[in-house]
């Protein structure tokens, strides 16, 4: 039986893939087949189910410029709201049909010879002229590094894998990590456990979230006046665009954010030494700031300790701590995070033999974060240096997206069949992202983060205005790529 053939093969049925179908669809491309590991499309929505997950930038403004919503019931979308405008838009504009669900990616390798991707999946075998992987790069939990972990004999389990079944009624709960995911689920959980000892190693800075229900007259506004809806959208486009003069331009910008985090500190902890524990000791966006009204509050109640000594040894029953302090434990949840590089990636194999992995490993490298040398006839969304820190993740794939259907339409209407980045292009921008990114916050505020590679490097956060990325990307630049028929 003769292997399938698909024009176009697509990775991930999120955001990205979501939009890249729509819009691969609106410019005349059919032959597509997406791939999603899943039972359900959503990407990181549908994974992420703990309590109170929600967006930490606002949904009028996290959502397809393409398609907008009126009906948010909040400023800042819940996860299953997030699901379901992510199932309508879908569903509305046919992408069902191409995709297959619980459909793993173990292996996809260039052939040179033929001018295809070689792709296996746990339901077979196929090729495909193109491979975009839109594959999300919070998709794997990170695990600590703890000595005796695995002699726990209570309940344990990562945020990004909530156990729903396991009631936490009465319960002694340790939280290790203190990311935005820790931040959104400690206030949830707070009022049910008997005790909860967040183990913090570095404070994050929490901002005023300031969310709020949507009222009817205002969502039926948003319905009748378009105008307006591109108005509020706009508006949070400026402000949180506006992080980046904190950012990049000029850490002292960041003054007036981290007065807004110390006044709401003052607000919200009454204890004093409590306050002083939950006090960032390094400069606002070296880290990710947090939205959130309700974590603060959460650690000053009664059953709550803020344990900072950092985890000697994890035992049967207990955490002991490097003060040699041993507090009985129940559950323990894993607020700790994602992998940097998700093992899919492992199993994208490029002209050379290497994987995208291998090579993110060795350092952050793509050419505007969307294509990578070595890897022909392959595009992304996300890449290194396709993110930045002051804005929608959406906004920055809608314009990778845009490049990216750009390019295929391109090389349709010129009748070539193979494109790959320059390597000496992609080699420029990584070198121009290195010194752009010299002496931003995120490598002289004093702080370690995912932003940040082990070397002290970009980890591939795009170090300049979005607006400017999205100019970059408005049209595919062919002179940079070698292409042929």
């Amino acid at each position: 039986m003769p292997t399938e053939h698909t024009h176009i093969v697509v990775l991930g049925a999120g955001f990205g893939g979501i939009g890249l179908t729509i819009k691969l669809r609106e410019a005349g491309f059919d032959d597509i087949v997406v791939l999603e590991r899943a039972d359900d499309l959503g990407g990181t929505w549908q994974a992420n189910t703990y309590p109170g997950c929600a967006c930490d930038v606002p949904s009028q403004l996290y959502s397809y410029s393409f398609a907008p919503n009126a009906e948010w019931s909040r400023t800042y979308g819940k996860q299953a709201e997030i699901l379901d405008y992510l199932r309508t838009v879908a569903e509305d504009n046919e992408v069902i049909r191409h995709v297959r669900l619980g459909t793993e990616l173990l292996d996809a390798r260039w052939d040179d010879e033929h001018s295809v991707w070689r792709i296996e999946t746990s339901r077979g075998e196929l090729t495909a002229d193109y491979f975009l992987s839109a594959a999300g790069i919070f998709a794997e939990a990170k695990y600590p590094s703890l000595p005796g972990l695995d002699t726990f004999e209570g309940t344990a389990f990562h945020s990004l894998h909530w156990d729903h079944d396991h009631d936490l009624t009465g319960k002694r709960v340790a939280v290790i990590g203190t990311g935005a995911s820790a931040v959104q689920f400690v206030p949830e959980i707070q009022p049910e456990v008997a005790a909860l000892t967040v183990f913090q190693r570095s404070a994050p800075w929490i901002v005023p979230r300031l969310d709020r229900p949507t009222i009817g007259l205002e969502r039926r506004l948003l319905r009748q006046l378009p105008l307006a809806q591109k108005a509020v959208r706009g508006t949070w486009y400026s402000l949180i665009e506006s992080f980046g003069l904190a950012g990049f331009v000029d850490n002292r910008f960041r003054h007036p954010y981290e007065l807004l985090g110390r006044i709401q500190l003052r607000r919200q902890i009454r204890d004093p030494k409590l306050r002083a524990k939950v006090t960032p000791d390094y400069m606002l966006g070296c880290k990710r700031a947090i939205f959130s009204d309700a974590y603060l509050p959460a650690l000053d109640k009664d059953n709550v300790d803020v344990v900072t000594d950092g985890i000697a040894e994890v035992r049967a029953r207990s955490i002991l701590t490097r003060a040699g302090v041993e507090i009985p434990v129940d559950t323990i949840i894993y607020g700790t995070g994602f992998t940097s590089t998700p093992s899919v990636f492992d199993r994208i194999i490029g002209r050379d033999g290497h994987s995208i992995a291998q090579l993110y490993r060795k350092r952050p490298q793509t050419y505007l974060g969307a294509a990578v040398a070595g890897f022909p006839n392959f595009f992304c969304t996300l890449g290194p240096f396709g993110a930045v820190g002051n804005q929608s993740a959406v906004f920055m794939i809608e314009s990778q997206i845009a490049y990216i259907v750009d390019a295929l339409t391109t090389l349709r209407a010129r009748g070539e069949t193979r494109v790959e980045v320059r390597p000496q292009v992609q080699e420029d921008f990584v070198e121009e992202m290195r010194v752009r990114s010299t002496d931003t916050v995120w490598l002289t505020g004093g702080c370690d983060s995912y932003y940040t590679t082990a070397e002290g490097g970009n980890a591939g956060l795009y170090p300049s205005w979005s607006f400017e990325y999205r100019r970059r990307t408005r049209r595919f630049d062919i002179e940079s790529y070698e292409v042929s028929a």
